[in-house]
């Protein structure tokens, strides 16, 4: 029997394979199975003799979904869907990873799993649909909403700033606040979740909130980059796709499930790329 970890070329996909790789998961990009081919996924899991799939595949780009919104649904919906079908036929569970975007961010209160979401994006939209075609569908399901997503390497928040940071000064944005999340700490969490047999929904982040901003401050600090972080406001970088501005992801499940307080991933974070700018230098 066989873990499917699918989007295993993406940041959290990656992390879901190392952590697993004492079980033999199978990792799969989009290249190698196309979650909107229901055909092909039924047949996929079926030959690998599927025990649990986690679904870590998704259309993110947030701000092209508004023009693009047929192939964001059907990716981050349609594709649900035929796991969700597929892995019920089987009776295995499938573990969906959501969003922060299912919601608009106008509560001004952290939002937990029982809050109604209400998202304001076609990207939140398309991911709330597919949650709600997995809840539907499959009765053993873990659907893991996130934020703020970053690792190591690739393109995210904490790497694009360091990459501005031999700028005079970096503007970023202190009137949107979410919950910093560091993949190696998700990627247990869900590990765990998995595991646990409760099923249902579950917030899944780094605990407590920041501002951008105040990622950037706090980042900027760790590696002692005296580069000056400027605070603006949402409405000095319009975007196509409306940003939730207060998006912070709260549990009401099992304290037994859950992530460290945001900064010590950060400080992880930083730790190893001082690491490797050492090992770089010698």
């Amino acid at each position: 029997m066989t873990i499917i970890v699918t989007g295993a070329a993406g940041q959290l996909g990656r992390e879901m394979c190392r952590l697993l790789d004492v079980r033999k998961p199978l990792g799969v990009n989009s290249n190698e199975l196309d979650i909107t081919d229901f055909d092909a996924v039924s047949q996929s899991l079926r030959a690998a003799k599927a025990s649990l799939v986690i679904n870590c595949a998704a259309y993110t780009q947030v701000d092209v979904a508004e023009e693009d919104a047929e192939e964001a649904f059907r990716v981050n919906a349609l594709g649900p869907r035929n796991l969700a079908i597929a892995t019920h036929e089987l009776g295995v569970p499938l573990v969906q990873v959501s969003t922060d975007y299912v919601f608009d961010g106008t509560a001004g209160r952290p939002y937990h799993e029982y809050d109604t979401p209400c998202p304001a994006s076609v990207y939140g939209a398309s991911k709330l649909a597919g949650e709600q075609a997995v809840a539907t569908l499959n009765p053993r399901h873990y659907i893991a909403r996130t934020a703020w997503l970053y690792d190591d390497d690739g393109g995210n928040f904490p790497n694009t700033m360091l990459n501005l940071a031999d700028r005079d000064e970096v503007r970023v944005v202190h009137d949107q606040h979410g919950s910093p999340t560091y993949v190696p700490h998700l990627a247990v969490a869900i590990a765990a979740l998995m595991e646990s047999g409760a099923y249902g929904v579950w917030h899944l982040a780094g605990n407590g909130e920041a501002t951008w901003y105040e990622l950037t401050r706090t980042l900027y600090a760790a590696l002692d980059i005296v580069t000056p972080v400027v605070p603006v406001t949402t409405e000095e970088f319009p975007r196509p796709a409306a940003r939730p501005a207060y998006s912070v992801l709260h549990s009401m499940q099992s304290p037994r499930i859950k992530l460290p307080e945001w900064q010590v991933g950060l400080e992880e974070f930083a730790r190893k790329k001082r690491a490797r700018a050492a090992s770089n230098a010698a």
